[in-house]
């Protein structure tokens, strides 16, 4: 009798792992069950979503790994001091460490974008363009996202076996895979400018976010993020509006800005080009600060001795279908 109590327990055991494995997600259910959101996501962040696919299917083995499973972690995101949620404890690189947990595996995409998004490491990806896949993957490894010698070419390899670039190139509400336009041709009528080499225009009456966007063929947050904006902004006529992301530093010749009246820092770093952030660097001054008429604001090389820039929590934009309007810092 006990013999075929072993034997019925050791057969439920093994019925009970096959059925564990058939259930197992493969990759092309992976993609098929996450790919909207990492576009999504790519729409409110600049995270491209083959990068977010591409590394949810690695950190999570197709989302079968035990801290998607028990945790929907498919990022392989630790607690860190700042996390305030649910967590899982799971073996890595020490016993049992502390992961996150979310409450399902679109919260842990949601997160996955702030956690890129408000990590100073990572500033340097949001330079790139969202469909620039290949430099994102060697970024994250440059950056330290993960300890493998190869991260960046698993990455690769995984955008490119399984065509997730394609996703990267459909823009919001239309659902079609569309690449943006090739060089200056943005838009038909509208007059392109350039200094630093980027690509500009200035704002016309009756220019608004939405109209812009589909305009110019950009994704939802390039217009916020290359110029600086926050929600509460609004557009007015001869503002310089960037297309692509404004550099670290002004073009030669340009060493320094001495500030005139009514002019204000975000002013200078719309005028050259220049990151509004990289002018805080270099000139040893805090996040808000505005100099007094008068002040030289170093534009190429950074005020001598070490300065350290606390970097403000990223403010997400106001939802699409809300009336957007921007402010022109002054």
């Amino acid at each position: 009798m006990k013999k075929i109590t072993l034997l019925l327990f050791l057969l439920f055991i093994n019925l009970t792992i096959f059925a564990q494995n058939s259930q197992k997600l493969s990759r092309e259910d992976y993609i098929n069950t996450y790919k909207d959101i990492a576009i999504r996501e790519m729409h409110r962040s600049g995270v491209p979503a083959s990068i977010t696919l591409a590394q949810g299917m690695l950190e999570s083995d197709n989302g079968n790994s035990t801290l998607a499973v028990k945790g929907n972690n498919h990022f392989g995101i630790k607690c860190h001091s700042s996390w305030t949620g649910k967590k899982v404890y799971h073996d890595d690189d020490k016993k049992q460490e502390c992961f996150r947990k979310y409450k399902s595996a679109e919260d842990s995409y949601i997160d996955h974008s702030d956690f890129l998004i408000n990590g100073s490491r990572y500033d340097f990806l949001f330079d790139l363009q969202s469909d620039d896949y290949k430099n994102w993957a060697k970024g994250l490894k440059k950056a330290g996202y993960a300890t493998a010698n190869k991260y960046d070419d698993m990455l690769i390899k995984i955008i490119e076996d399984n065509e997730l670039h394609q996703y990267d190139l459909v823009q919001p509400g239309d659902g079609e895979y569309k690449g943006r336009r090739p060089g200056n041709e943005y838009s038909e009528g509208r007059t392109i400018l350039s200094t630093n080499r980027i690509d500009y225009i200035l704002v016309e009456e009756g220019d608004g976010f939405e109209s812009l966007r589909k305009e110019l063929n950009l994704l939802r947050f390039e217009l916020f993020r290359y110029n600086e904006l926050t929600a509460d902004s609004m557009l007015v006529p001869g503002q310089i509006l960037y297309l692509q992301p404004k550099r670290n530093k002004a073009e030669p010749g340009n060493e320094l800005h001495k500030l005139q009246e009514g002019e204000s820092l975000y002013m200078i770093s719309q005028k050259y080009g220049v990151k509004l952030r990289s002018l805080y660097e270099k000139n040893h001054w805090e996040y808000g600060f505005q100099p007094e008429k008068g002040t030289e604001i170093l534009l190429r090389k950074a005020k001598p001795g070490v300065f350290k820039l606390k970097k403000p929590k990223w403010k997400e934009p106001e939802e699409e279908t809300m009336e957007l309007e921007f402010e022109f810092d002054n």
